[in-house]
């Protein structure tokens, strides 16, 4: 037993048994990808301490270490297979005889992902591990109440566009993307469609479904017609070389199902004018009535 001992020390000893000796030279602490440009790698070489050291991946996708001659090819490589590189290099310039290698990935810079439009955070952060489309979108904190009806991705200079409530609504799966880094993602905010007038509640209103932008529900969402409103409306809308364009709408019809609903267009401007002679009509019969009031009350006063 004590012989066996013996051997195993003196194996040791001359250095083969390296893997238990480098335990503490460090660990991936970081999913294994491949390496791209300004990653930053630390390199551990074993009984070689000038040579251990933290290292960017340069532009040209290389990392230089002292005594080489000539950079190792980093950019495409996964951690194990630079260790080899590594190797391989120390040991053809005879730099060392037998090196023992440990590359461990500290920060992943080459692989971002950008965020941005309607959303409550825009941001970039870098594709570590497995990244879907939604888990972009959760870093962003959400979509917000302008967002529109789709997302755009743009990757390899290819924009893919995608709906929002196939997406997020029908949990799709096979719209949630798993992405690899190099992505921008876009929320464009809605296209908004404006009700003025004599409506309750004038405002800009976003285009959530392009098949429903009636003026129906127009008036529902101005929460409905002021007591004068006139019987037609006016839709304003601007045609492909700017030209403004005025076009009538049967309101009171349309309200009384008369006629049918109309549809409204992105940046349309839904116009409910006043009707000055119902107005004025009113406003007379409603003088006549309080001078009859006042008048059988006997508060009526000549002077």
């Amino acid at each position: 037993m004590r012989t066996f001992l013996l051997c195993i020390s003196a194996l040791a000893a001359f250095g083969q048994v390296k893997p238990s000796l480098m335990e503490d030279a460090g660990k991936e602490n970081l999913p294994s990808q491949k390496l791209g440009v300004d990653d930053l790698i630390a390199v551990s070489v074993y009984d070689a301490p000038e040579l251990t050291r933290t290292l960017r991946v340069e532009e040209d996708g290389t990392i230089h270490l002292p005594l080489l001659k000539d950079g190792v090819k980093a950019s495409g490589m996964f951690a194990r297979q630079l260790e080899a590189s590594i190797a391989a290099a120390l040991k053809s310039e005879q730099i060392l005889v037998d090196p023992f290698v440990k590359v461990t990935v500290v920060e992943y810079h080459s692989r971002p992902i950008s965020v941005m439009g309607a959303v409550h955070k825009p941001v970039t952060f870098q594709s570590v591990g497995k990244v879907t489309l939604l888990d972009a979108l959760a870093r962003a904190e959400g979509l917000t109440n302008d967002a529109g009806t789709e997302v755009l991705i743009t990757r390899g200079g290819l924009v893919e566009r995608l709906s929002v409530k196939k997406l997020m609504k029908d949990a799709d799966p096979s719209l949630n993307y798993e992405l690899h880094g190099g992505e921008e993602i876009r929320v464009p905010e809605a296209g908004k469609i404006f009700v003025v007038g004599n409506v309750k509640k004038p405002g800009a209103f976003p285009v959530r479904d392009v098949n429903d932008n009636s003026v129906l529900r127009m008036v529902a969402l101005s929460e409905g017609l002021l007591p004068f409103a006139a019987k037609e409306a006016y839709i304003y809308r601007r045609d492909e070389k700017g030209a403004k364009q005025e076009i009538p709408v049967a309101l009171e019809k349309i309200m009384q199902r008369k006629s049918p609903d109309v549809t409204l267009e992105t940046d349309d401007v839904f116009y409910v004018p006043d009707n000055k002679t119902r107005r004025t009509t009113f406003t007379v019969i409603d003088r006549i009535t309080a001078f009859g009031s006042a008048t059988a009350s006997g508060l009526l006063i000549w002077h």
